[in-house]
């Protein structure tokens, strides 16, 4: 008997989910509200620039390409990963600077114009992260249906490696003196939208797959390979319907039935959810119906930061610039401060640059460049009139990039798009505009977070951030693997068997 499975949302894990399912033998429908996929993985394109409307680093390609490996497709036959080195461009406002290279022995000299010292415990750090990262590496692809998987003899093993109760900061003290070498191996926290002061230091891994394993341009951008992702998985047979909002969920009891958009009814023998949790469970899930994700609940989560972006499309070319380049702010912690409080804009923010064109000269049009900059702020908590403080707060930003030697930009602006917590909030549906999901504390990891096989409703599944593992493209592409997993083994699909890894490549900082 085939089964049926609606899957709300086109996001990465949406997709990958789709993939592995119809490969499973179910009969996949995908409904995304925008009118293209990706998600907040998304794609602008305008006036001839294109931009990732979300993530931009790409790193840990070896599951998606076990998961299109699954399917019977070859990732890097269908889509062009272009390896970065140096991988970005670290600038420390307070003096210093880091390229970022693959080569240990480059990357070793760069410390050392910092702090020789520093230098000479990289090797102790990789060693030790990389005990770290096998460690993790099976807890990331477990469900945690309760508390007993906790308990498991592979985690409490684990526990003493990953030392999850100290911070990222606190850990690197142990190789590293220099506060800017330590922020150099732990600014990746912004990929979960943390403090490095507060996340747990099991997350110094973030860095050390970087190093260990690459980051990767995928040519197009991100945005660009979730199409990809939609080709291959229409090839499988799968449905997707974009410019279709799902308006309600049907429920017999607390199973779901199926789904309804203002055009049609869609029936389904089991429902996944890859749009943003905490909005979707407000608006589409009857309070009555959970017990555990009630609204006063998921009111009283923390959740990460949110983001200011500006798209720029720009006359001339920026060759000095690299594909990525972190400004570290001299006032780091009072900037992390005032984010997480959200009671004002950062007064002397940190950003993130991409110069896409560095890399992908087909991102802009001749003699033009993108230019994609974030900047972390505080999620919507009612305190900041965005209407009132974003002319201020674009000028500081444009002023603040002159320290990467990107002088007078505005008279070289000839495309521009602002997206802010608001925009992210309504535009986007994220919960308080937090681009991240929840917050990735040791209270809110795990089983503690929403589960793969939704807890509170039956036939109900989640990918994405929002759920186990976490954020970060590679962690919800596992996401997708333990979701589909889940519901292929409770739905007696007929195929589950899954493909080793394919994706192999030389890692330059790995043991000999």
């Amino acid at each position: 008997m085939t089964r049926r499975v609606v899957i709300i949302g086109a996001g990465p894990g949406g997709l990958a989910a789709a993939m592995l399912l119809a490969h499973a033998g179910a009969e996949v429908s995908v409904l995304e509200r925008l009118p293209k996929v990706g998600g907040r993985s998304g794609t602008i394109v305008a006036d001839g620039f294109r931009f990732d409307l979300g993530p931009t680093f790409f790193l840990y390609p070896q599951i998606l390409a076990e998961i299109f490996a699954t399917c019977g497709v070859c990732l890097e036959d269908e889509h062009e990963l272009m390896r970065l080195d140096p991988m970005y461009r670290l600038v420390f406002e307070n003096g210093g600077e880091i390229e970022a290279f693959t080569d240990p022995t480059a990357l070793a000299h760069e410390i050392a114009k910092l702090c020789p010292d520093d230098a000479a415990a990289l090797p102790r750090f990789m060693a030790d992260n990389r005990l770290k990262f096998e460690a993790f590496r099976p807890i990331l692809q477990a469900a945690f249906s309760d508390i007993r998987a906790v308990l498991t003899p592979h985690v409490l093993k684990a526990l003493p490696v990953l030392r999850p109760f100290k911070s990222i900061d606190a850990d690197l003290a142990k190789y590293f003196k220099d506060p800017r070498v330590r922020l150099a191996f732990s600014f990746q926290s912004k990929y979960l939208g943390m403090s490095p002061f507060k996340c747990p230091s099991l997350f110094t891994i973030l860095s050390f797959m970087e190093y260990e394993h690459g980051v990767f341009h995928p040519r197009g951008g991100c945005g660009a390979l979730m199409e990809t992702m939609a080709r291959v998985a229409r090839k499988m047979g799968v449905r997707i319907e974009t410019g279709e909002p799902v308006t309600g969920i049907l429920f017999e009891g607390r199973k779901a039935k199926g789904v309804c958009t203002s055009t049609r009814k869609y029936a389904a023998d089991a429902l996944v959810i890859n749009a943003d949790f905490a909005q979707t469970m407000s608006k589409l899930v009857p309070d009555r119906l959970r017990r555990r994700w009630r609204d006063s609940k998921i009111k009283k989560k923390k959740f990460s930061c949110s983001t200011f972006m500006m798209y720029l499309g720009l006359e001339g070319r920026f060759d000095h610039l690299a594909h990525h380049t972190v400004l570290l702010s001299e006032a780091y912690a009072q900037n992390l401060r005032e984010i997480e409080e959200g009671l004002v804009l950062p007064t002397q923010p940190s950003l993130y640059v991409q110069s896409a064109c560095a890399t992908d000269a087909k991102q802009a049009p001749p003699d033009t460049s993108t230019l994609y900059v974030l900047v972390p702020v505080g999620h919507q908590k009612g305190f900041i009139d965005w209407n009132k403080e974003q002319a201020r707060f674009r000028a500081l930003i444009l002023n603040r990039l002159e320290q990467l030697d990107l002088k007078n930009i505005e008279q070289r602006i000839v495309f521009e798009k602002i997206l802010r917590p608001p925009d992210w909030e309504h535009d986007m549906q994220i919960y308080r505009g937090a681009t991240f999901n929840l917050a990735h504390s040791m209270d809110q990891m795990l089983h503690n977070r929403p589960r793969n096989r939704f807890e509170d409703l039956e036939r109900v599944y989640l990918v994405g951030g929002g759920t186990h593992p976490g954020s970060g493209l590679p962690v919800i592409f596992e996401s997708a693997r333990i979701t589909a997993r889940l519901m292929a083994e409770d739905l007696g699909l007929p195929n589950t068997a899954q493909k080793g890894p394919i994706y192999s490549k030389p890692n330059p900082m790995s043991a000999s």
